[in-house]
């Protein structure tokens, strides 16, 4: 049986209303958008299980090795489930670089556990090649052609360059030595992580994206991980080259980073990011932002999971969104939603609480 606590909305989803939010333009309302709504949240919606809305059989949000084999949710499911919650566009991840390692007796596994240490671990390790990029390419197909005529949009999220290797490849600590100790083997690692993504973006443009939503986490709630000076001349270069064809091609560019990202935020406008995602409240003061950024960048999420998601009331959700909306709303370029993603421990009954709210305060 369906959630029925999701109340009804003006209008419909409509991929113009989340573009013209991230572009600055007036929209009917204030966007709801969520990046991944887990599987408990995602049947008691639908009626049904469905996966999550990055995948079916797995949970590529929580690493290389959960999204193993993972195929992203079926887009039928997808296009219903936003048709109940008003969001304007279904989402294919494609977050961490498929780098493998060759194990002794000569298989291939995708490389999770944190060996690669120095140059001679490189004859293990085997790049992406064109079969990966495939079977990518068959899912965005896939998805554009469901929507096609829906007026549901798709969004193509990808290029953990940084974080695929400090979290999967080298391990935290051993790539922070790596950054001072051989700088010129993790630029070649960071390199050859981009050039899939540098690929792939573009044939994702060409096959019909609407909107393209890159990611790499590099900072926590006091900063970015890496001296500012340093990161921007160690990551700008590779990831430019992914951000390049969105912006080419006239595609708006979404970009999430956790934490607080203040050291960062000039470098992302030079590239022509146009919206920052979530606005982790961890590092982030929504006031604050929207009084820095808010006439030059489009704002998303800030809805905070800990509280009041996870642990306030309905009412709680409500107010803070209102509050949220009172500070964001004015002048546009706000698209609502949560501070992560609506994981299975956020109570059913508050995560409908701020959808509903979104859609009673959003209204231009």
């Amino acid at each position: 049986m369906s959630s029925n606590l999701i109340q009804p909305y003006d209008g419909s989803p409509d991929k113009q209303r989340l573009i013209d939010a991230m572009r600055g333009r007036p929209t009917d309302r204030v966007p709801n958008f969520e990046v991944l709504i887990e599987d408990q949240h995602v049947q008691r919606l639908l009626g049904r299980w469905a996966g999550n809305t990055l995948g079916v059989g797995g949970d590529p949000a929580k690493g290389s090795e959960a999204g193993e084999g993972v195929r992203p949710m079926y887009p039928q499911d997808y296009l219903e489930l936003c048709r109940i919650i008003g969001q304007d566009v279904i989402v294919l991840e494609n977050l961490w670089t498929p780098i493998r390692q060759r194990q002794p007796d000569g298989s291939l596994v995708t490389w999770n556990d944190r060996s690669l240490k120095g140059r001679a671990d490189l004859e293990r390790i085997v790049w992406p090649d064109e079969r990966d990029l495939q079977e990518r390419i068959g899912y965005v197909r896939e998805y554009v052609e469901a929507a096609r005529d829906t007026g549901i949009g798709v969004m193509f999220l990808c290029g953990c360059i940084f974080q695929t290797l400090y979290e999967f490849v080298i391990g935290w600590t051993d790539c922070m030595v790596m950054l001072i100790e051989e700088p010129e083997l993790f630029d070649e690692l960071m390199a050859r992580s981009a050039d899939y993504f540098a690929a792939l973006v573009p044939r994702a443009i060409a096959e019909g994206v609407d909107i393209v939503f890159l990611a790499d986490d590099f900072a926590y709630n006091k900063g970015l991980f890496v001296e500012p000076r340093r990161f921007a001349q160690l990551w700008r270069p590779h990831f430019d080259r992914i951000v390049a064809p969105a912006r080419d091609a006239g595609k708006p560019i979404l970009f999430h980073s956790d934490g607080k990202i203040d050291d960062a935020v000039e470098m992302l406008l030079e590239m022509g990011i146009d919206c920052l995602n979530p606005m982790d409240p961890s590092g982030i003061d929504y006031r604050d932002y929207k009084r820095r950024y808010g006439h030059r960048v489009s704002l998303s999420g800030n809805v905070d999971i800990t509280w009041p998601l996870v642990r306030g009331t309905p009412e709680d959700v409500e107010r803070d969104v209102r509050e949220h909306m009172e500070a964001l709303k004015p002048g546009g370029r706000w698209i609502a939603g949560s501070s992560h993603s609506i994981v299975n421990y956020i109570p059913h009954e508050n995560f409908a609480a701020m959808i509903n709210a979104i859609h009673k305060y959003g209204h231009y």
